[in-house]
Order: structure tokens, then sequence, then C-alpha cells
């Protein structure tokens, strides 16, 4: 049987927290999106999140990352209690929390170089973009932080000419070079072919191997499963329990998300 998680804010190692929740709850109006939320995100660890539509998954996410406020709770983020009445998505941001949406985190158009630095241009003393040390940092984040080697791609190539699964590497690399702690994916998978699947567990990887933390949103219980250190699962706004991979294989875990659905 998977472990209740609901009254634990403890990281999955036991290590100090990148992000801690204490007892957040979300209304919107009479509704109640969360309830009683206790979530520790530690260092180096990948946290899968899952649930059926509905749960409270991208509520609770919208949270964690400024978009919207608790109605009551506390978040923290490396210990510090965060005001919750001047969060924001960009005080998020500066406390190296980033969020991967797929396919809307690139501009089609323009060259890797330039979606690498939208917004955080590095310009010269007289003012002026820096295009060729834009350029130098965009190839160490395609040949290191990603790995990518094929010749076909380089710091010009346009988002356009990408595959899906490579313009999640490109996404997930640039929140690596901004020395994000924390990498939030949103459904990073969808729709794409079994190859770039494959490419995109890849670089899911890359974010813990680089010491960061992750929190993968997914549907694909398989996906989630092969990469995540533990998974927390939703239900009706509340986490339910906390799972090891090692512990459920797929099969039981598909078994036990629908028996959740159907009340048992």
């Amino acid at each position: 049987m998977p472990e209740t998680a609901a009254g634990s804010a403890s990281s999955g190692d036991g290590n100090e927290s990148v992000v801690r929740l204490e007892n957040v709850q979300k209304f919107f109006g009479p509704i109640q999106a969360l309830k009683d939320i206790n979530l520790a995100i530690g260092n180096n660890e990948i946290v899968g999140l899952i649930g059926d539509n509905g749960a409270g998954k991208s509520t609770l996410i919208k949270l964690m990352t400024g978009v919207l406020p608790p109605t009551a709770g506390r978040i923290f983020i490396r210990g510090r209690e965060i005001d919750l009445s001047d969060y924001s998505v960009r005080m998020a941001h500066e406390l190296s929390i980033e969020t991967v949406y797929q396919d809307k985190s690139l501009a089609d158009k323009q060259p890797l170089w330039r979606n690498f630095f939208v917004g955080r241009q590095i310009t010269n003393r007289f003012g002026f973009i820096d295009i060729k040390r834009e350029k130098e940092i965009a190839d160490q984040i395609l040949k290191g932080a990603i790995g990518f080697r094929s010749a076909g791609i380089t710091v010009d190539s346009t988002v356009s000419n990408l595959s899906g699964g490579e313009r999640q590497g490109i996404a997930i690399g640039r929140a690596m070079h901004y020395d994000a702690d924390l990498i939030i994916l949103d459904e990073p998978t969808v729709a794409l072919a079994v190859a770039e699947v494959r490419k995109v567990l890849d670089f899911v990887r890359r974010i813990k191997e680089s010491g960061r933390a992750c929190i993968y949103i997914e549907h694909n219980l398989a996906h989630v499963h092969e990469v995540a250190d533990r998974l927390i699962v939703l239900d009706r706004g509340q986490i339910v329990s906390e799972i090891r991979p090692r512990d459920m294989s797929v099969i039981e875990l598909t078994e036990y998300l629908i028996d959740l659905q159907h009340g048992t």
C-alpha cells in the first residue's frame, strides 16, 4: 500500500528543502481547490506530481510559483518564509524557480540563442545586446547542459525546425542556465513520439545530475514512474499518498489511481 503523505512536509531524502508548503489551502469562492497541503521538495530529487484531471495539480503549481496566492498556509523557499502578499512570478524567478510549459516556452521563428536570453539579454558597456557573448553561452548550454551533439542543430537554428523533444530540451536547458534550483515540468511528453519521449526523459535526468530539484507533472504514468524518485498523488485537492516507484509497478499504480477515482 502507498504511504499516506498528507501530514508530512519533509523532503524525500531528508535534506534541506528547496520549497516547502505548510498547511496550504486554496479557495475559489466557496469551492476548496486545495486542502491541508504539506509538501517539501528537496535538492537533487525528481518528484512526480500525479492525479486525475481536477485533482489540483495545476493550482498547486500556480501557488508554488507565485501565479496565485494561497488562501491560507505558509510557503518557505530554502528555509525562508515568503511574504505571500508580495510573492509573484517575478519573485519566484528571482528565487530560482522556473516552470517549463509544454510548447509555450519558446518563440518558433527566433533562433535558439535569442530564445535562451528572452527578457534577460546580455548587454555590453554601451547598452547594446552582446550577440557574440549570447551565442557563445547558448552553444555551451546546447553542448554541455543538455548534450546536443548533432551538427544539424546550432545556436542559429530556429525553434520551428526542432522536434518536440528537442524543444523541451532547449526549454529545460534555458532553465538550468539560469541556475534554477527547482525546475517544474508541465506535461513535457504530451503528443511526442516514442523516440522523442526518450530524449525528454534523458533531459529530465540531467536536471537531477546537475544537483537541481524537479517537479514533473505527467499524465503518462510510465514516463514519470521511470524517472521520479517519489510520486505525490493528489486527489480532490488533497495529497493522499507518497509512493516510491520501486514499491509499486506502473500497472499497480494505474489500478490504485482508478480506485481513487471510484472512491475505493
